[in-house]
């Protein structure tokens, strides 16, 4: 083997080992979560909410499970079981052991209640000196302090009590050569701050400027973020001078804007670009934009040619996000067992438009809905498919409920709430309408019972007239 061959395999080499990840394992042991599932997911960007399945940790019979991530770079996951939202950050090639607390499932009115908040917490672990056990540490100890002196931070806004409470935090976490953890350490101290003297966005947040894009997606940075920018754009455009933001955003102006953010937020490059895009989002479903504007912006190059990959994922997923399930998109298909068994697909017949109810028959308000169901059946049975997708509930109740109403339609059920997921159901019903190629035709399909025949029975007379007179031409 020549010397320049021995030099090319050595260069290929460490150019695949700077881009590969270092190994870290998970595992727990718990015999009360025997045969459970717990999925772990990482923001996919500081801005959209989307998430990523990270890992998924498996128990056996014997409660034990394990997991292996390879990641360059400290990862922040959470996971929501039960009652509860843990919180784990993972650094590269650091195995960890969870400890988890007793399990503890749902009760019956937390699981039909759409805006249930799980207990958060951060994960301990089985030998206590990783950087979670750290982080745990941190976040009782800044509660036992803000607890102690509430009355003198929040409503005296005591600054002798701020310095105090900063300084026994510095006494018992003095400075580490963890990045990760002082970074938390800065960003929680400054929320509270935040909070404490109601300190304006503007006020703080040059304290954005030089964190690393490796942190982006920590809990701590996304927790301040969105609770500095939140509605800025609205805001802005509503105060004194602020016509020029309206007009800087009616005209698709990306440089102004971001001259507008570093002027009032001191903020530059690859931070400016992430406020513009978190201001835009939040613009979007203000709905006091043109949303064509805003879809434009995000969808410029100066976004998706970024030489920065998060501001590019960033700007992706907003638009994905704001796009889905907008009038004229194509819906997912749903593919699920209806109540014999069978597989069925919302895609299959492509001669009907497609009324999808997601339901959970445990409810009265959806059983009324979907009683009413035939009468949409016996109106509309020419022209429409019905498909009720059913959160999964006790098998029984589900059979009965549909045999005693002769309820019509296709009827799935979503065992692992996937579909329901998806199409990021929160609360039942809701419904969607789709045409026969499979793509929405109403930005906000009528419930059974709230005005859907009157909705669709107008839109249907007048579409039909319109297909009509234009095969007469």
């Amino acid at each position: 083997m020549s010397n320049f061959t021995r030099f090319l395999l050595l260069l290929i080499f460490f150019a695949n080992s700077s881009f590969a990840g270092l190994a870290t394992v998970v595992t727990c042991s718990n015999k009360d979560y025997a045969n459970e599932k717990l999925s772990f997911y990482s923001f996919a960007d500081p801005v959209s909410n989307t998430t990523e399945l990270l890992f998924t940790l498996q128990f056996d019979n014997a409660g034990e499970a394990h997991a292996t991530i390879e990641t360059k770079n400290p990862v922040f996951a959470f996971s929501e079981f039960g009652i509860y939202r843990g919180l784990l950050l993972l650094e590269p090639g650091t195995d960890i052991e969870l400890k988890l607390p007793p399990l503890q499932k749902k009760a019956f009115a937390d699981e039909k209640n759409p805006y249930f908040t799980p207990v958060s917490f951060w994960f301990f672990s089985n030998s206590g000196n990783k950087i979670n056990d750290k982080i745990s540490r941190f976040e009782q100890k800044l509660n036992e302090l803000t607890d102690k002196d509430f009355n003198a931070l929040y409503f005296h806004q005591s600054k002798t009590a701020f310095k105090t409470l900063t300084t026994a935090i510095d006494s018992i976490f003095p400075q580490t050569n963890s990045e990760s953890f002082e970074l938390h350490k800065k960003l929680r101290l400054k929320l509270i701050e935040a909070d404490i003297f109601r300190m304006r966005p503007e006020d703080y947040s040059v304290v954005f400027q030089d964190i690393p894009t490796k942190f982006w997606e920590h809990q701590a940075f996304e927790t301040l973020f969105n609770k500095t920018f939140d509605k800025q754009l609205s805001f802005s455009a509503k105060a004194i001078g602020g016509r020029k933001v309206s007009e800087a955003v009616a005209s698709e102006n990306i440089e102004a804007l971001l001259a507008f953010i570093n002027e009032k937020y001191k903020l530059s490059g690859d931070m400016a670009d992430l406020v513009l895009l978190k201001m835009l989002h939040d613009g979007f479903y203000s709905k006091e934009f043109s949303e064509k504007a805003i879809k434009n912006m995000i969808a410029d190059k100066h976004f998706t040619s970024h030489r920065e990959i998060k501001i590019r994922e960033t700007a992706q997923n907003i638009t994905t996000k704001i796009t889905f399930l907008e009038k004229g998109s194509e819906a997912p298909a749903i593919c699920l067992n209806d109540l014999s068994g069978e597989k069925r697909c919302t895609n299959t017949n492509q001669e009907k438009f497609k009324y999808i109810v997601f339901a959970d028959v445990e409810t009265v308000i959806c059983q009324e809905h979907l009683k009413y169901l035939s009468r949409l059946d016996e109106l509309f049975n020419k022209h429409l498919d019905i498909f009720v997708v059913l959160r999964n509930t006790e098998r029984s109740g589900i059979d009965s409920f549909f045999k005693e109403n002769n309820v019509p339609g296709i009827v799935m059920i979503d065992s692992n709430s996937e579909a329901i997921a998806e199409y990021k159901i929160r609360s039942f019903p809701q419904c969607i309408l789709l045409n026969e190629k499979h793509q929405v035709v109403f930005d906000d399909a009528k419930a059974p019972l709230n005005g859907f025949e009157q909705q669709f029975g107008t839109w249907l007379r007048n579409e039909l007239f319109m297909r009509q007179r234009n095969q007469a031409r």
